[in-house]
């Protein structure tokens, strides 16, 4: 029995931290399965690209209500991820740029921001069967999802991964400098007021350290087929 053949929405949910992985895994595991994804720290990363370009603050709870108001924001499913369309343009690239990572935080812990967006990631995945990954996943956006995980990986690691990564795309920081902003942005995400970062009750914690990309996927997959399998008897 697959996921694929289910009459009903089938909703995953990957949460965690900054270079824990979840973006990665998740694309990977949705080619796998043949799922839909979507990766919800882009749509924050393009709401701030516009509220940058139009110097508009993450306290200015007006103007962002605003911005939210007269944004529309498309997610389409691409062999390399999700294409991300901004008021109807392309911004994949551009919302992953050093100063997009630096500023997200501001604008995601705004109460504004973060109830839009959980509307809007709540109807992009009805009546679908599919992967989403964020912070806040299992916890607030979709509680009820059927299979829930937290992806978790040391700091040094985190910071090593998003140094390499940075630099495959051209971007040149130090290794501490990455490693502070990824703690900046760790105690952003936990103590934030609403929906802050933290793993579900009925997730499954899976430290990524030590693991490959394919032993993170395989170890995911066989816990997902574990409950389709339930699911059937």
């Amino acid at each position: 029995m697959g996921i694929k053949t289910l009459a009903e929405e089938f909703v995953i949910t990957i949460d965690g931290p900054a270079g824990s992985g979840k973006s990665t895994v998740a694309k990977e595991l949705a080619k796998k399965l043949g799922l839909s994804y979507l990766d919800t720290g882009a749509m924050y990363r393009a709401i701030t690209l516009k509220a940058l370009e139009k110097n508009i603050s993450p306290q200015d709870e007006k103007e962002l209500n605003q911005l939210l108001k007269n944004t529309t924001l498309l997610i389409e499913d691409h062999p390399h991820g999700c294409r991300i369309l901004l008021d109807g343009q392309d911004v994949s690239e551009q919302i992953r740029q050093p100063h997009i990572s630096r500023q997200v935080s501001g604008f995601a812990k705004n109460p504004f921001v973060r109830s839009a967006l959980c509307q809007w990631q709540r109807k992009l995945a009805r009546n679908k069967k599919i992967i989403v990954e964020g912070r806040d996943m299992g916890t607030v956006v979709f509680p009820h999802a059927e299979v829930k995980f937290f992806l978790d990986a040391s700091l040094e690691e985190r910071a090593r991964r998003r140094q390499q990564e940075l630099q495959n795309k051209g971007a040149n920081l130090s290794y501490q400098k990455v490693k502070e902003e990824i703690l900046h942005r760790d105690q952003s995400d936990i103590h934030r007021k609403t929906a802050p970062l933290k793993q579900a009750k009925d997730a499954i914690y899976v430290d990524t350290t030590q693991r490959t990309l394919p032993e993170v996927i395989e170890h995911l997959k066989k816990i997902i087929e574990k409950k389709l399998n339930k699911q059937k008897k």
